[in-house]
């Protein structure tokens, strides 16, 4: 019986042997056949993995056609890891030409994860550095050394963003990472538009089939209202106007006040875009990346024409209004002082703009009254975004009736820009109702975009219109006359502007007002009879003099002078002549 089973367990073993047998056969078959060379072609040829194809970003241009960021080509290193033949050779060669860390190379090749097919080692390697290698890869094939096998390393280019004017407008521009995402600026506010729309593809591993990859439609171009040469010699005043007059730090701002597009803004520091990196090192939080919109502070005496304003659109005053100033005003329980602690008499209106009297500008707003005064200055945007096309604009605050910290005393220091905070762009944007025959725009940096071969221009915006025109030209001719006074530093030959300045006591974190340390700055604009530029200055404690009327306004008349040369704006003598047909 045993016997038997034993026979019977031999048999079922000696079946299951042959079938093993014939299985190993056929399989040996199979992969010695013709149709097995043609089965791991197939399979090579989808040998790869998914990935995210990014368009070509779009460019960023000037109003004249000047690049202020593009793209440029560079390289990505890495291996295909089931080709590598000599990861020494690799890490020797990356190392010397990338200067990269042989070790760390080596031990990324040699860990992989099993189910990794490719791996990086390198990217936005530059097109030199590029050269280098393939010559090198060349120089190896041709010598047929088998200990330098570089079997597996593949290259890969791509694009990356340039910024070929280095730090002209990055404060406008922003800067784009390495993970494509935009920060700042018009990379950040338009970033979806710049960036395209993203496509997911295989990719082939076999890097001569990477033409296999589908085209993606590239980003959408812009076109800013930024004049490249205007911009430039703007940055260069203010880099120069820091150290003449020891200041911190700055920003100008040149605006058309009868549009609302932005010819160029300054901001000091800069960063340089092509080294983005140094980010950390110049700003100390982002408010600081552009001063002229993220950051509010108290503008002092250039609040005093939003005031003025007011009360001459209300009839509260008239340009002739006649006005005693004794050098003190009551109010609230406290005492409003000039900023020189003087009496100066008998005054007009003009005349309380020309000396900036404060006691004067305090008596108008209690005249007023606190439902006017608020109102008006609620309709020229203090307190709220101008909505510039610009990523991260602040709003500011005006303290109003009914507010917590709100006493009757503000209601007289709002009246010449103290206890109230603004950015200059909100201040201009208030001010080119006064430019502008009353209607007030909103300043945008975009002019038009480029999609699909066409390109698209974007209208001027209403801001609103907070004055009547009639109160506008009367406000344009107080402005005139006074700058011809304490101001005529601000005035340049040939051209009739209007401005004021702003001469602003700092807040401590005490509460009080440092005797020492001001904002000075300086709103204006020209030619008074067709304003084609408004400019805007600030700089943010000057030590060689605390007032704008020695540091703001004379920077002022520099900007003035290159925006009439740069933008052909002829003197008036030959503008009127000219209209009139001589």
């Amino acid at each position: 019986m045993r016997k038997k089973f034993t026979w019977r367990s031999y048999s079922v073993a000696g079946v299951f042997a042959t079938i093993a047998v014939l299985i190993i056969v056929q399989m040996a078959r199979i992969q010695t056949s013709a149709e097995a060379a043609d089965f791991r072609e197939e399979a090579n040829r989808y040998k790869g993995w998914f990935e995210s194809i990014y368009p070509a970003r779009g460019e960023i241009y000037d109003r004249n056609g000047n690049l202020l960021a593009g793209n440029q080509t560079v390289y990505e290193v890495g291996v295909t890891l089931d080709e590598v033949e000599n990861a020494q050779s690799i890490a020797e060669i990356l190392s010397t030409v990338l200067d990269l860390d042989y070790v760390d190379i080596l031990n990324s090749i040699n860990n992989a994860d099993e189910e990794q097919i490719y791996l990086i080692l390198a990217d936005y390697i530059s097109a030199k550095e590029m050269a280098e290698l393939k010559r090198i890869e060349s120089d190896i094939e041709k010598d047929g050394d088998s200990r330098d096998n570089l079997a597996g390393l593949g290259f890969r280019e791509h694009l990356a963003r340039s910024y070929p004017e280095d730090a002209i407008a990055s404060n406008v521009i922003g800067f784009v990472n390495r993970t494509e995402r935009g920060y700042f600026g018009v990379e950040e506010k338009y970033n979806d538009l710049l960036a395209g729309v993203p496509v997911q593809v295989w990719v082939p591993a076999d890097p001569n089939r990477v033409e296999e990859s589908p085209q993606v439609p590239d980003g959408t171009t812009l076109i800013l209202t930024l004049d490249r040469e205007l911009q430039a010699r703007t940055e260069e005043i203010l880099d120069q106007s820091l150290y003449n007059y020891g200041a911190e730090a700055g920003t100008i701002v040149v605006m058309n006040p009868r549009n609302g597009e932005i010819l160029a803004m300054a901001s000091a520091p800069r960063l340089n875009l092509s080294n983005f990196s140094e980010y950390e090192q110049i700003f100390d939080n982002a408010s600081e990346y552009n001063r002229a919109i993220n950051m509010p502070y108290e503008p002092g005496s250039v609040m005093k024409i939003l005031t003025m304003a007011a009360a001459l659109d209300l009839g509260v005053v008239t340009p002739q209004t006649s006005y005693t100033d004794m050098g003190v005003y009551p109010v609230g329980g406290a005492t409003i002082k000039n900023w020189d602690k003087k009496s100066w008499g008998v005054q007009d209106m003009t005349g309380c703009l020309e000396h900036s009297l404060n006691v004067c500008l305090a008596w108008i707003a209690v005249e007023m009254g606190t439902d006017n005064f608020y109102g008006y200055m609620n309709e020229f945007g203090l307190g709220h975004p101008t909505g510039i096309d610009l990523s991260g604009e602040a709003s500011g605050r005006l303290k109003v009736p009914g507010d917590g910290d709100w006493y009757f005393v503000d209601l007289a220091t709002n009246s010449f820009g103290q206890g109230v905070t603004a950015t200059p762009i909100q201040l201009m944007m208030a001010s080119s109702a006064i430019a502008n025959d009353g209607q007030m725009v909103t300043p945008h940096i975009l002019h038009g975009m480029l999609r699909n071969g066409t390109q698209y221009n974007f209208p001027p915006q209403s801001a609103g219109r907070p004055i009547s025109k009639e109160t506008a030209n009367t406000l344009n001719e107080m402005l005139a006359n006074s700058i011809l006074g304490e101001d005529a530093v601000a005035t340049i030959p040939g051209y009739r502007l209007a401005g004021k300045t702003g001469t602003a006591q700092i807040p401590t974190e005490y509460g009080w007002y440092s005797a020492d340390e001001t904002n000075a700055s300086f709103i204006g604009w020209g030619p008074v009879d067709d304003p084609q530029f408004m400019i805007y200055v600030w700089l943010e404690k000057p030590t060689t003099s605390i007032w704008a009327s020695k540091t703001a306004a004379p920077v002022f008349a520099k900007v003035a002078e290159e925006s009439v040369r740069i933008l052909n704006i002829p003197p008036d003598i030959i503008r009127i002549q000219y209209a009139a047909g001589q």
